[in-house]
């Protein structure tokens, strides 16, 4: 026996929809980026006046930038290693400049009597 729902199994704004009911889509520019590795994106833009393209757009598929010059895409982006604390510290003082707060920490210590 058939409930008496009549919208079971619809939801909000589900039925046959065209282009009459929704509007007219609005001009689009598409425009096509490579990547270094070869891939290329064309996303599409709304056509107004005024339109300034993005000179580069992400990869979707490698997240590498990709430009609008086929043969000349962005290089990829340099990835920098981790630096420790010690190697950060090492950019700023040289040996010789550690060797001496190390000892006047030392003396300081020596002094307060934490340290013999």
């Amino acid at each position: 026996m058939a409930g008496g729902n009549a919208i079971r199994g619809s939801r909000v704004g589900a039925g046959p929809m065209g282009e009459a009911e929704r509007g007219d889509a609005a001009p689009r520019v598409v425009v096509s980026y490579w990547c270094s590795n070869g891939h290329e994106t064309r996303p599409s833009f709304a056509q107004e006046s005024g339109l300034s393209v993005p000179e580069t757009w992400d990869c979707p598929r490698c997240g590498f930038p990709a430009g609008q010059d086929q043969e000349n895409p962005p290089a990829p982006p340099k990835a920098e290693p981790y630096k420790t604390h010690l190697a950060y510290v090492k950019e700023r003082r040289s040996d010789e400049e550690g060797a001496v707060i190390l000892d006047e920490a030392l003396d300081t210590l020596r002094q307060r009597g934490l340290i013999k």
